[in-house]
Parts: structure tokens; C-alpha cells; sequence
């Protein structure tokens, strides 16, 4: 029997995460993704330690002992099985040998376009985001892209992104919040999948910039059982992960 503890919503988040991630599969972050290496630890920590593991700094399997502020940090070279580029990873992945990437993004819209570029306009831009980084092919190699809206608002999910630095027509997305669940880009349109426990549909319409379907029976997020607790906070000792998840 399983056994679940008081999990705070940046917890519940992680444990979502790394769900999504299947023992034996090969997981890949690219940069500013500390919420991510936190799950991936978790996974490999608990049901998954046969995953493979290719991070963005340039490493294959290295040790995750606990989180550090920066996903480049080059502490994620130590214990690593072998090196490789990013041009490595590409192209294991055009090769459909990467199985879950995860993507962040300042804007994502209903049909899940999502903007890494600008606000304002390619021509004029407003303000400059982070980048693509590669992720406009990388989304579409993958077999389980899933998106990552750590604080969400109006401002992040939006009727229509200004620029669409990534989007994959061809088959919907899973988008997980700090509020909830959501399928984007399918032929049912947006859909609520889930909603966390302290959350409601209420509140969650009001801090979306779209319309979305609500099942009857909505289901609510389970939070994670003691064993996935017991490793964000070892994996986790500074307690980096609240300051990334709202809630």
C-alpha cells in the first residue's frame, strides 16, 4: 500500500514531472530547466532507474546527487557515462530515439503554440525572450513532448502567442501547471485534464487566457506517495523548488 504525506504544490509538480517519465526511456533537458533535472533525479530514484539521461551541458547519465541553481552547471558533468554535444542530441532525437523532452515558454496558446521569441512582432519586438534554443524541431522529434508553466497567469497562457516559436499540428500536447492539467492542440480543442488540490475550476479560468473543456468528472491531481516526497527533499535540501512553482 502506498502511503501519501503532505506534499506542497512545487512537490506535487515534480512528482507530475516525473510520471511522465517511463523506466527505461530517454529523457533530454535543455538549458534553465531545474524543475526537470529535479524529476528526472526523482524518476531515477524511484520508479524509473533504468532511464537514460542526455543533458544540455554534455553528459550521458551523469550523477544527480541534488539540484543546483543552474541546469548548466557543471557539476551535472561529474559521474557521467560518456560526453555528448548537442548536435548529439539532435540527432538522436530526428532519429526517434528521444522519448520526453520538456519545453517552457513566456506565452502558450489553446492550440499549443507556444513563444520562446518576443512580444510585439518579429519586426518589432517589445521585448526579446530567452530563444528557441532548437526547440522548434526538437518538439516535433520527440515522442512525448510536455510543456511546463511553472506560475501560471493570463500573461503565459494566452488566446494567441504573439510569435510561435514552436507548434506541432499533428498531434495534441500535454501542458502541466502549477494549477493543473491541461490537453492543448487536439481536435477537441483545450481541455482541463486534471486540476491540483488546491485548485479550482474557478480559479483556474480566471488565470487562463482562454477557453478550455472541463469534463464532467474532473478528476484531481494525486499528490505524490512518501517515497517521491522522501526524494525531492534529498534530492532537494535547499529547497530550491518552492521559489520556481506558484500555486
Amino acid at each position: 500500500m502506498t502511503t501519501t504525506v503532505d506534499a506542497t504544490p512545487a512537490e506535487t509538480v515534480v512528482s507530475l514531472l516525473a510520471r511522465e517519465i517511463e523506466d527505461g526511456s530517454v529523457v533530454a533537458t535543455g538549458v534553465a530547466s531545474p524543475l526537470v533535472i529535479l524529476a528526472i533525479a526523482v524518476a531515477r530514484a524511484t520508479h524509473a532507474p533504468g532511464l537514460t539521461y542526455l543533458a544540455c551541458v554534455g553528459s550521458l547519465d551523469p550523477e544527480l546527487p541534488e539540484l543546483y541553481p543552474s541546469s548548466e552547471d557543471l557539476r551535472y558533468l561529474d559521474g557521467r557515462s560518456a560526453e555528448v554535444s548537442i548536435a548529439d542530441l539532435f540527432d538522436h532525437a530526428r532519429r526517434g530515439r528521444v522519448d520526453t523532452v520538456f519545453f517552457g515558454a513566456a506565452e502558450v496558446d489553446p492550440a499549443g503554440r507556444t513563444n520562446m521569441t518576443a512580444s510585439g512582432t518579429l519586426e518589432k519586438p517589445r521585448t526579446k525572450f530567452p530563444g528557441v534554443a532548437g526547440a522548434a524541431t526538437l518538439r516535433q522529434w520527440v515522442k512525448n513532448p510536455v510543456l511546463l508553466v511553472p506560475r501560471q497567469s493570463r500573461r503565459n497562457l494566452v488566446p494567441q502567442v504573439q510569435v510561435a516559436t514552436t507548434r506541432d499540428p499533428s498531434r495534441p500536447v500535454r501542458l502541466i501547471s502549477d494549477l493543473g492539467t491541461y490537453e492543448l492542440g487536439g481536435p477537441r480543442g483545450a481541455r482541463l485534464l486534471a486540476r491540483h488540490p488546491w485548485a479550482t475550476v474557478d480559479g483556474i479560468a480566471e488565470r487562463t487566457g482562454f477557453e478550455f473543456a472541463v469534463p464532467d468528472a474532473l478528476p484531481v491531481t494525486s499528490l505524490p506517495d512518501a517515497r517521491t516526497v522522501s526524494a525531492i527533499r534529498a534530492l532537494d535540501p535547499r529547497n530550491l523548488r518552492d521559489a520556481l512553482v506558484g500555486g
